[in-house]
């Protein structure tokens, strides 16, 4: 997942301030999410779930309020096909948000977590990292669409 965080930064990098910080942003909660699923059993783990929350709830903020308002915005500007190619993906994004915002509500502020919890948490954790997995893949097409399309026209 990191790595492919890291080839979108490279394909994409330096066309849009807006997507350069939502991918940098991407490359920080993918980072956190790998040291939650590395961290060893009776390690604290309050905050950095915490942290991994807040940049969740951050990234998918990002997304829907500005990245893709700036792409849909485009797509409708150019008026080339890209703005209903694009519709397709939208939908498919919804499931990882609601995903997401699942997950928030349930460890988002889970102070002190009991033996289930964190066995529960491991699942979720896996569970919502290949809901995250498949949503990077359908925003990276989102961005091919509507933004790569047009980038020498931006």
């Amino acid at each position: 997942m990191l790595e492919k965080c890291r080839d979108a930064k490279e394909r994409w990098g330096g066309v849009s301030t807006i997507i350069d910080h939502w991918l940098e942003e991407r490359q920080q909660l993918i980072s956190v999410f790998v040291s939650l699923q590395g961290q060893e059993a009776g390690a604290p783990l309050n905050s950095s779930l915490s942290e991994f929350c807040v940049l969740l709830m951050d990234y998918l903020s990002s997304g829907h309020f500005e990245v893709y308002e700036q792409l849909l915005r485009e797509g409708s500007e150019f008026a080339d096909g890209s703005l209903e190619r694009s519709q397709a993906i939208f939908p498919k994004i919804q499931p990882s948000t609601d995903a997401s915002l699942d997950f928030n509500d349930h460890y988002g502020k889970l102070e002190r977590p009991t033996l289930r919890q964190l066995c529960q948490l491991s699942k979720d954790l896996s569970a919502l990292g290949e809901a995250l997995e498949e949503r990077f893949e359908l925003e990276d097409q989102l961005i091919e669409t509507l933004h790569n399309a047009h980038k020498d026209m931006v």
